[in-house]
């Protein structure tokens, strides 16, 4: 189902004005990812992306066209590992932040 255009911009409003949020979307995406949830791992990336550095920005910085991100991030989207690891790490970097793996019992 499509987002909404006043999800997205209650998103992207809360985003700018909370950095706490904002790095809370990311690790939640990539921790779905780890966790083998790639269809909401796509959406969360795709609006903190949105909400954040934007799919042309992103673009010139991985190299990747920007159809393309959108492509893979969305719906039917089946992206490489080579293309999210440069998609995150350049996300982290972004934001400043490293986020790390621990092993943990289930």
């Amino acid at each position: 189902m499509p987002l909404t255009r006043d999800f997205k911009v209650t998103i992207r409003a809360r985003v700018e004005r909370e950095p706490k949020f904002r790095r809370a979307l990311l690790r939640e995406g990539i921790e779905a990812m780890l966790a083998g949830d790639v269809t909401t791992a796509k959406i969360i990336l795709r609006d903190y992306i949105n909400a954040t550095v934007g799919f042309s920005d992103l673009s010139e910085a991985t190299h990747i066209p920007a159809k393309s991100l959108m492509r893979m991030l969305g719906p039917a989207g089946n992206p490489r590992a080579d293309n999210l690891f440069e998609i995150v790490s350049f996300l982290q970097r972004r934001e400043g932040v490293r986020f790390e793996v621990k092993a943990s019992r289930a």
